[in-house]
Formats: C-alpha cells, structure tokens, sequence
C-alpha cells in the first residue's frame, strides 16, 4: 500500500466534488475491502445508496480501463470489447497498484491517471446515490447520481458510455 498515493487520489476527489459543486456525503469508518466488511458497515452506517464497483482492466495490447458498475454486476467482456476494440483481462492486485496505487477492493474510480478510459455502465443511472471509496479504504463518499455525469465530464480521462444491456 502506498499512503501517499492513497492521500493524493482523497484529495484529488475533494479537489473535483469542490471544482464541479457536487454535494456529497462523506463517512469514516473501517477498512472496507471485501463485500462481508462492506455489507457490514452498510448495515450499521444505514446506507441506502447503490454501491458502485471500479475494475480496473488491462487492454490487448497495451494501455488500461477502468469499468465503472454497480457492485452487483459482472463483467461482460464481450460488451467491453465492442466498445474498446480490444480485449480486456482484469488486473492482477500487483500491476494495480503498480499503475494506479489503489488497494484492492478500495479501487476509486476518479483521481486516475488520465491515460486511463473510463467506461460507464448505464445501470448507474438507474439509482438515485452512488457511492464510492475515494482510494482509503477506510472512507466512502456518497453522491447524487444525477451529477455523475458533471463529475466525469471534469476528468481529464476519456469516458466512454458502454451500450445499455
């Protein structure tokens, strides 16, 4: 784990909810980086926003992505590759946190380097909150999904919309 990285990518995210205006909520608690930790702290926080989850992806070729979803829903590689042209293979946790620092099971989704696609799943819209891990594992943010759209649109990174299912 790399602290600073973690702290830079935190603050990158505070940086972007105060650059874009979003409103969001902040909670802190323990680490969460497996789905019992998480249902857990759900529970006794009362969470009622959707839980995104962030893949982070090696592209056939060279270069990453990274699948923005609900926690619920699985990769569809053959969706993905339409999209991108490539194949993708999730990353091991080494080359993860090698490229972008994050901790396995606490990948954020913003604060990424920008050679890094982003692809959104359209399931997002579907829920009125999405929340997130802001790189700490041990911190959630929480936000409209309204403004996600505002939210990547002040990325550096290409955000692609993948097709509805």
């Amino acid at each position: 784990m790399q602290p600073e990285k973690l702290e830079q990518i935190y603050l990158s995210n505070l940086a972007l909810f105060g650059q874009t205006k979003v409103s969001y909520q902040q909670w802190q608690h323990e680490p969460i980086l497996d789905f019992e930790t998480d249902a857990k702290i759900a529970n006794e926080l009362g969470w009622t926003a959707a839980p995104t989850k962030s893949l982070f992806m090696r592209l056939k070729g060279g270069g990453h992505s990274l699948l923005l979803t609900h926690r619920d829903s699985r990769l569809d590689s053959k969706r993905v590759k339409q999209v991108l042209g490539k194949k993708v293979s999730v990353c091991s946790h080494e080359e993860m946190v090698e490229v972008i620092g994050c901790v396995p099971g606490a990948v954020c989704p913003f604060g990424l380097p920008e050679a890094i696609s982003l692809l959104v799943d359209p399931v997002l819209y579907q829920h009125d909150e999405l929340m997130f891990t802001p790189g700490k594992p041990e911190l959630t943010f929480a936000f409209a999904s309204r403004d996600l759209d505002k939210l990547l649109a002040a990325l550096p990174n290409t955000v692609i919309p993948l097709p509805a299912e």
